[in-house]
C-alpha cells in the first residue's frame, strides 16, 4: 500500500512541476501554453482526489489502520 502512496505523490509533484514548466516556458504566444498548464493543474487536483478517496477506502476496507499520536498520561 505504501508503494501506491508514494507513487501517487510523486504523480501529484510532477503534474505540478510541470504545470511551473510550462508557466515559465516561452510559448508560441500566451494561447499557446495556457492550455497546457491548466491541463496539468487539472491532472494534478484529480491525482490529489484519487489519493484521498484510496486512502479513505483503504481505511474502510481495514487495509491501513491510523495510528494517531501516542497520548502521555498526565
Amino acid at each position: 500500500m505504501k508503494f501506491v502512496f508514494l507513487i501517487a505523490f510523486i504523480g501529484i509533484l510532477g503534474a505540478l512541476g510541470a504545470a511551473g514548466v510550462f508557466m515559465l516556458r516561452k510559448g508560441r504566444g500566451d494561447a499557446r501554453r495556457s492550455p497546457n498548464m491548466a491541463r496539468a493543474l487539472a491532472l494534478r487536483v484529480a491525482l490529489s482526489v484519487a489519493l484521498f478517496l484510496i486512502i479513505l477506502l483503504s481505511w474502510k476496507l481495514g487495509w491501513i489502520q491510523p495510528t494517531g499520536l501516542p497520548v502521555r498520561p498526565a
